[in-house]
């Protein structure tokens, strides 16, 4: 395994701190000059990461760095210590290949978790230059901060073996973030097996989950391996665990304790080595109080939780996630259409209660019933247009720049081109001035309309200089 973490440095304090550090870590620092970077990295040495701290003016414009950029290798992590006022802004090249940011003095602590997934990512051969980041971005689509953590969260999980507890609401993709999770482990490799822990009824739930042998009982014709051995190596998804009967947590808690169970009518032991990540909707802390789920298994399963927020949550997700997911359909063969600017606005209203799985369900039905077509606001099913007038669904279909998105991977742009940040502000800011007409320039109002918190849209209409007097006035 590489040890050998090339350090680019120029402070001698700093420098011998740093040292001694790494060589607690059990690590080799080499101090290599800015101008023998490119040298360096395209010698023998296999090099674990680069560490950047405390250097001169051109090592802060990254100059030395540039070897990095046309490196054919697996791209070397970086490292960077010291405050952000050291470095100023990342170059975008820059940026994908950065594994963390230390604080300076440096803890061990930081350094123990930043060296273990620099080894990680070694060892297994993650290409840290966006693959993985965008396979992630991808099938965890949006810029809300919520989404931005999971992502965080899964890369800081996935190079461990801990277990890991999903929670959120029906259809926000907490299978999509398990497996992604799988994806981006050393376990990617070996199998990802899910159960639906609410849909096998209790009498079978053990058979299901451990085997059985031939007789075990009526119908058990003949030995079936169980769902811990079909994941051996790799990972067992445990969706919907809140709905799983008591008993059969006892016998849970026994596996991730002990790492053995016996098949269904058989008395030998078998050892599982299969990761757990587990799942619900439901509020499991409550379950407790209520004597519905064990305290002792909600520990064993808690080790590190992941919250999914709903997509009423993430409104200002919407167009992307469509985007993504008309693109995915297209790609599939399973149709294609396109979204009018006031069609978004109109779903941006509705309240979601079924999530990303509703919303993928509603493009699917308006591929089928628009083949190719622009969708506005009046082609939307009823229960999507909620209390608007007939009137109201008109001049939304009237908005300006309409902008449509499309199946396509590249999206369905004009042919004059597209600023899409610029769209997407101008979208949002419209949708909050109507919000807040809508609601006589009360902000509360105006914020549980867009299904917000007060305090985001506060930021949000000082980004685009919005007052409630001047919407007032506008009105």
């Amino acid at each position: 395994m590489p040890q050998s973490v090339m350090v680019l440095a120029n402070q001698p304090e700093r420098i011998q701190q740093l040292r001694t550090v790494l060589e607690f870590m059990e690590c080799e620092p080499v101090v290599v000059p800015p101008e023998e970077v490119a040298t360096r990295l395209h010698a023998d040495t296999t090099w674990l990461m680069l560490l950047v701290s405390g250097c001169a003016e051109d090592a802060r414009d990254f100059k030395p760095l540039e070897a990095l950029k046309d490196h054919e290798g697996q791209p070397l992590p970086v490292t960077l210590v010291g405050d952000e006022s050291e470095f100023g802004t990342l170059p975008e090249w820059v940026a994908p290949r950065l594994l963390r940011r230390l604080d300076y003095p440096p803890r061990v602590t930081q350094w123990s978790d930043t060296l273990q997934r620099a080894r990680h990512l070694v060892v297994n051969g993650v290409d840290l230059s966006g693959r993985v980041r965008q396979m992630l971005y991808q099938s965890l689509v949006g810029c809300n901060r919520h989404m931005q953590r999971i992502r965080d969260h899964i890369e800081q999980v996935a190079i461990t073996d801990a277990n890991v507890l999903i929670l959120g609401e029906t259809g926000t993709g907490k299978e999509v973030v398990a497996r992604n999770i799988h994806n981006c482990s050393a376990r990617r490799g070996k199998p990802f097996v899910a159960v639906n822990c609410g849909a096998i009824p209790g009498e079978l739930l053990e058979s299901e989950l451990f085997g059985h042998e031939k007789g075990a009982f009526t119908g058990a014709i003949s030995a079936r391996p169980g769902r811990f051995e079909l994941a051996q190596g790799g990972t067992l998804f445990l969706d919907e665990i809140g709905d799983m009967p008591v008993p059969m947590q006892v016998k849970l808690l026994r596996v991730l304790q002990e790492r053995t169970f016996e098949r269904v009518g058989s008395t030998k032991t078998l050892t599982t080595d299969a990761r757990i990540i587990a799942a619900t909707h439901r509020d499991l802390e409550s379950a407790i109080e209520d004597g519905g789920f064990r305290e002792d298994l909600y520990y064993r399963l808690n080790v590190f939780p992941i919250e999914v927020p709903s997509l009423k949550e993430r409104i200002e997700d919407l167009p992307l996630l469509i985007s993504e997911l008309l693109r995915r359909m297209d790609a599939e063969g399973r149709g294609s259409v396109r979204l009018s600017p006031g069609a978004l606005q109109v779903l941006a209203r509705h309240e979601w209660p079924g999530n990303v799985r509703e919303l993928a369900n509603l493009m699917e039905r308006l591929a089928i019933m628009h083949p190719g077509e622009t969708v506005e606001p009046m082609d939307l099913p009823r229960k999507f247009r909620g209390d608007l007038s007939d009137d109201e669904l008109e001049e939304a279909g009237q908005l300006v720049n309409p902008v449509t998105m499309a199946g396509g991977a590249a999206g369905s742009i004009p042919d004059e081109g597209l600023d899409l940040k610029e769209y997407m502000g101008e979208l949002e800011m419209r949708l909050i001035r109507d919000a807040l007409e809508k609601s006589g320039g009360v902000v509360a109002q105006a914020a549980k309309l867009l299904c917000m918190r007060r305090t985001t849209l506060v930021e949000r209409m000082r980004k685009f200089g919005i007052t409630r007097a001047e919407d007032a006035a506008e009105s």
